[in-house]
Parts: structure tokens; sequence; C-alpha cells
């Protein structure tokens, strides 16, 4: 409204996917179409829709490099495109936009199959469209007036309810003031105080002692950080209400400037959506006591072809992405679930039939991670294992957290397993690592004998880390081993040990210094 002030006319439709405009990351292309009254001609209502988008240009396919350090790395940034005017759509210039723009920044391209993206933008527009003709079918059914007051009645329902819920904590807790840390992979903290006004039920939230800007990808816009909490506060409710804005009004978010949970309008953002934010519902769902850690994972995989080639030229191509389940975390009445998409990536996963048939991969397990969970006396979820295998030479990306920090347990609860991510890598004469016989390896090699005759041409077994970008040939294989979800309670085999001897209190502070996150180990080192 802001940047088009009077010029919004009925069949206008606006394209935005800037994270300072209230975007998340830059696949998610949000589009958005003004509902205009019939009688008054002013807009009333507006619809949008939210798509994540396979490709919109950048460094590498899929548009989620692991190795970002800024947004013009990440694709086509868009802060407001007028993609329909009065009806007629723009072809020329989204393809300005997703072709042109993207591919003016050094080592970037422009989206690798635009035909597929128009398509799904069309969609998008298709489905606001719809919800327009509901609106107006509604409208016309009830009056403006009454449908008004009914969804004000939705939004105030939603502010009572969590009213309601930040009451109850401070009497369950018996305190008004929670507290939580955990950590990024790479040891960035999120920090989270919770001061409660148990008399109104408001509540602020301050993330004062978050760490700063990363220079790589994991910053989060302020607005994941707000739909992260929002999400918290709807998942901690006993009543099943819609989600809406009123679950923020008795909330008031305070997020450090110049954190990495508010960036500058230039850093690089990718990984914030998808890892990031799990990390936040980790640190709030920790604070509230609520349950332990879950995978606190996405799991972004990446693979294509296409881009720019040596001299410059956009070469058609393709990108695939997909996120990948891992292990819930368990609560004080229940154990967490086995290979299903928490929290952030609560999307579902395409079947495994249709990736082969459409995409040069084969998929040789897919599974549960049989042990991954923590153990308690409520158990972690497990995380999946997930087994491809590249039929031709791709760029294939992993960017994924909890590889070397655990999700961590509550109440004694053990943490889950970390993921790991390893590529089998063939041999090949190209890459300098296939040797034709033992006797030549003995000429290169000062230690003739480091390797057998019976293994020395087998297939290399390869972590690549967390986040990673891999040319990988033809029937070169990456396995990725989903994270499990920390466990709630202390197992009842150990709890049997700690009745069975020693000094009792001494024992607990030792065990709960052993089993919980980072932050909860230093505050138990420091009270015993």
């Amino acid at each position: 409204m802001q940047l088009h002030g009077k010029d919004i006319k009925p069949g206008d439709v606006f394209m935005t996917n800037a994270p300072h405009a209230g975007g998340s990351h830059l696949p998610d292309i949000t589009i958005i179409s003004p509902v205009f009254d019939k009688e008054s001609n002013k807009i009333i209502f507006f619809t949008a829709s939210r798509g994540h988008h396979a490709d919109i240009g950048g460094i590498l396919p899929g548009s989620m490099p692991p190795t970002s350090t800024n947004i013009f790395e990440e694709g086509a940034n868009i802060v407001s495109f007028k993609i329909v005017k009065e009806g007629v759509f723009d072809k020329a210039g989204l393809y300005d936009y997703m072709i042109d723009k993207p591919a003016q920044y050094p080592g970037s391209s422009g989206c690798r199959n635009i035909r597929d993206v128009e398509s799904d933008l069309k969609a998008q527009i298709a489905a606001n469209h719809k919800g327009i003709q509901l609106i107006h079918a509604i409208v016309d059914d009830y009056g403006l007036e009454t449908v008004q007051e009914y969804m004000y009645h939705i939004r105030v329902n939603a502010e009572t309810s969590v009213r309601n819920l930040l009451k109850d904590v401070v009497k369950r807790a018996g305190t008004n003031v929670l507290a939580a840390t955990d950590h990024l992979d790479d040891g960035s903290p999120i920090c989270l105080k919770v001061v409660i006004n148990e008399e109104d039920g408001s509540a602020e939230l301050d993330f004062e002692g978050t760490g700063c800007e990363v220079r790589g990808n994991l910053n989060a816009p302020i607005s994941v950080v707000h739909s992260a909490v929002i999400y918290c506060m709807r998942a901690m409710l006993d009543s099943d209400i819609p989600l809406n804005a009123g679950c923020l009004v008795p909330l008031t978010i305070k997020i450090p400037e110049g954190s990495l949970l508010s960036p500058s309008l230039t850093a690089a953002v990718c990984g914030g959506n998808v890892l990031t934010s799990q990390r936040i519902v980790d640190v709030v769902l920790k604070a509230f006591h609520a349950c332990a850690a879950s995978q606190g994972c996405t799991n972004n995989l990446t693979f294509g072809a296409g881009g720019k080639d040596k001299d410059g030229k956009n070469i058609t191509g393709w990108g695939y992405y997909e996120t990948i389940a891992g292990g819930s975390g368990a609560g004080p009445t229940w154990h967490g679930t086995s290979g299903v998409h928490t929290h952030i990536t609560n999307t579902r996963i395409g079947d495994v039939e249709i990736l082969e048939r459409r995409y040069p991969v084969l998929i040789h397990q897919f599974g549960i991670r049989e042990g991954s969970g923590g153990k308690g006396k409520w158990r972690g979820g497990d995380g999946v294992i997930r087994e491809f295998e590249f039929t031709e030479g791709l760029q294939v990306s992993i960017l994924s957290e909890r590889r070397t920090r655990q999700p961590y347990g509550m109440e004694g609860g053990h943490p889950g397993s970390l993921g790991r991510n390893t590529w089998i890598k063939q041999l090949r004469k190209a890459d300098g690592d296939l040797i034709d016989s033992p006797s030549s390896q003995c000429s290169l090699s000062p230690f003739p004998h480091s390797h057998t005759s019976s293994n020395i041409n087998a297939p290399r077994r390869i972590n690549i880390g967390g986040k990673a970008t891999v040319f990988m040939g033809k029937g070169d294989r990456l396995i990725i081993e989903t994270p499990g979800a920390g466990a709630w309670g202390v197992p009842e085999d150990e709890e049997d040990e700690e009745e069975g001897g020693g000094d009792h209190d001494c024992s607990h502070v030792k065990v709960w210094a052993a089993r919980g996150s980072l932050a909860e180990r230093d505050a138990a080192q420091a009270a015993f």
C-alpha cells in the first residue's frame, strides 16, 4: 500500500519475495491480490498465496546455495512487482525480474526453468482469484459488516486464548520469567527471555544476547522470527483455533538490531527460513518447558543442472528441491514420532516413483534410522535414512543443521543423535583417485602398504558436513541420515541405578549436567 498508493486497480496482482518486505527467503514467492467491494469499489480485503519455487536463479541450481554469503547469490529479489495490470499478465516484466536481473551478479544466473516458475505463479494467481470469488460470495450472502465482524471475533478469540495460555504458564511454572538458550552448529547463540504479565496475560519476548549477523545464510528476517513465535503459541494451545494474527496481539517481541535475527538488507538468508527458524522454535518451546527438541533441521537437499555456461550465457536447465523428515520431540506424556516433518518443515515429500521417473536419480533406501531418537521415560522420535544414486553428473547441495549439536532432551531425557551427510564417491581417473594397479599405488604413495589389493579401488566414503555443494558424478551416492529427537524424563533403568546408591542429590546434579544442552550443562556445572 505504501509503495503503490492509489495506483491499485481491480485486476491488479502483486508479486514479492524480499525478506525485508515481509518475505521469508527468496524461493518463497508471495502473490497478493486486492479484493474490491462491488458497490464502493474500495479495497476491503486482500487474498494471498505463498509458494516455494524450485529455482529462481542464483549461484546454484535449486536457489538454496549452502555457500551463499549475500542476498544477490540466492536469486531474484523482488520488493513489489505488479505481475498483472488490470487483468493483463506482464510476461516481459516477469522474465526481466527472474532471468535478466539475477544474472547481473557475478557467478549467478537467472531462473534455470522459467516455464515451470511461470506456470506455478499463474496457479497462485488463479488461487487468489478463486479466493476473491469466495469472499464476494460470502459478502453477498451476509453483508460486509457481518463478515468483517466475524473476522474480528476470530482474532479476538485467538488473542484471548493466548492470554489464558500465558496466565496458565505462570501458575504451572511458579514464575513469570522464563529463559532458554540454544546454539546453531557454528556456535551462534539464540537467547530468549520471556517476562509474562500474569494480570493481563501479556508477555515480552526478548532475544537479547543472540549472536550477531553471520557471514553465511543462517540469518533470519524479522518476519521469520514472528512466524516461529506465532507457530509456538498456536501449537501450545489446548483449543483448536484458526491460525491468525490475533495470537501475536498479547506479545511484544524484541529483537536486537544487527543480530542474526535482524540482519542487514544484503545478508544471505536462504538457510534462516528453514534452519534458524527451527532453532527459534526449539528455544521458545524450551523456555516454556513444552517438550524436548525435535530434529531441529529440515535437511534441505537441492540438485540440478543449467545456469551460466563458460561464456556467460544462460542455459535452460532445472532444479529439484526437497526437505527430509526426522524425529519429533518427546513430551511429559508422549513418545516422539519417527520419520516426520516437524515444525517449520511441516510439508510432505514426493513419491519415490515420481522422483525416479522425472529426475536422473535412484533411491536405494528410505526408511527409519533405528535408535537415533533419545532414550528416556518418553522416547524421542527416530530420524530417517535416505540414500540417492545419481545416474548422471549433477551439482548437489545440502543445507542442514544438528550435525554438531544434538537435539536436547528434557527432564533428564537423552538427546537425539546427530545427523550426517555421506558422499559415496566412485573413483575416477579424471579425479586422480583411481589407481590402475597396486604397483602404481606403491610408486605414488610414501606408505605402500596403506591399502590392500582387495579394496584399493573401493568407493570412498566422505563426510561432507552439514553445509556443502558437491559435483557428484555418475554412480555417486549421497546418504543423508537425519537427526533423531530428544527424550523426556530419565530412562527407567537409569532411575533404578540412581536409587541404588551414592549421594542422590549430588549424582542428580551430575546426571543433569551430562544430559542437558550446552547452556544447561554450563548452568548445572556452575551450580554444582
